[in-house]
């Protein structure tokens, strides 16, 4: 298995945890794939945000988890492009509480691993897309 393999298959497991702690609401999670001076960015007009880390968890926690409303929730990783041994470029989606979001994520490797930098992203209501 090659470098390029072994980096796949840890940014793969990264997003495995990134969806779930979405899905869960869960900061503890999500702090553990996101570098500590990420930011959040929402493009979806009418709703921009740019937070730091803390704002987003902050928000984050206040969220009734979809898991526990049992909400239906499908992601996909649309494509992983690298530059070099340190960052990587992924495009995903989500879909959960009620909204298909499309994701944008930095993905740098530090001496801590593989984490999210900034999250740039956009969502359309699942009713908007019917």
């Amino acid at each position: 298995m090659g470098a390029k393999d072994v980096a796949l298959a840890d940014i793969s497991d990264l997003l495995a945890r990134y969806f779930e702690g979405l899905y869960q609401a869960d900061t503890a999670v999500l702090a553990g794939v996101f570098h500590p001076d990420a930011r959040y960015v929402n493009m979806t007009e009418g709703d921009y945000m740019n937070k730091s880390l803390a704002e987003y968890f902050s928000a984050v926690e206040k969220r009734i988890p979809p898991a526990s409303r049992g909400d239906s929730r499908c992601e996909r990783i649309m494509s992983v492009e690298f530059g070099g041994e340190r960052m990587a470029f992924v495009k995903a989606s989500m879909t959960m509480m009620g909204r298909e979001y499309l994701d944008f994520l930095t993905i740098t490797r530090d001496q801590h691993g593989w984490q999210i930098m900034s999250k740039v992203f956009s969502y359309v209501s699942q009713t908007d897309t019917v």
